[in-house]
């Protein structure tokens, strides 16, 4: 199951007289990762290196550092700690010790590692969309039942005999509240997808 992060977290390290500053917040665009990079980068540091990823989408950057020892091992380590609609930057300061490019690789990726491993997480629920009707009465009743399941109202209609509801809610979920709504309603409210 995916993970994304619930806000914005922050690891630091020293490494070899190179200090890295590793910074990782959710984003839910591609425009979002930028700005969040763009927001974060500091100028005066030797290497701004990043990678995000946002489902079946990703980029990464090394920055100047040689080909493949900055962004794709910070990737790496997005994919290895399960996580989805995440980005990390990593800022480097230049030390004067050169670390070769297995140690950049290292550094990289083990400093976007530590810092997703301690950052508060959130589990990614996967929701199809469903529609149902329901009269006036019963829509505060419908609307708690699919919070309580994780759900989602995504639209709301008003017409002549009640409400049209688009929601959108887990897989897991569907039979769950399809029995709760036909409790609700004895019988007359069904999901449809």
């Amino acid at each position: 199951m995916p993970f994304t992060l619930s806000g914005f977290c922050e690891y630091r390290e020293e490494i070899r007289k190179s200090r890295f500053i590793t910074l990782a917040g959710p984003i839910g665009s591609p425009a979002e990762a930028q700005a969040f990079i763009e927001q974060h980068s500091d100028l005066n540091a030797t290497h701004n290196c990043w990678a995000w990823k946002l489902g079946d989408q990703y980029r990464s950057n090394d920055d100047g550092e040689p080909g493949g020892t900055a962004g794709r091992p910070i990737l790496a380590a997005i994919e290895a700690q399960d996580c989805d609609q995440v980005a990390v930057l990593v800022i480097r300061w230049y030390g004067g010790i050169q670390l070769g490019t297995g140690g950049l690789a290292r550094a990289y990726g083990g400093g976007a590692n530590k810092c997703l491993q301690g950052a508060p997480k959130v589990e990614l629920i996967s929701r199809v969309p469903v529609s149902c009707a329901c009269g006036f009465g019963e829509l505060v009743l419908v609307k708690l039942r699919v919070a309580e399941l994780g759900g989602l109202v995504l639209e709301e209609s008003f017409t002549g005999n009640g409400v049209d509801l688009k929601l959108a809610i887990g897989e897991a979920q569907i039979e769950t509240l399809q029995l709760q709504l036909a409790d609700l309603s004895r019988g007359r409210i069904l999901l449809q997808r």
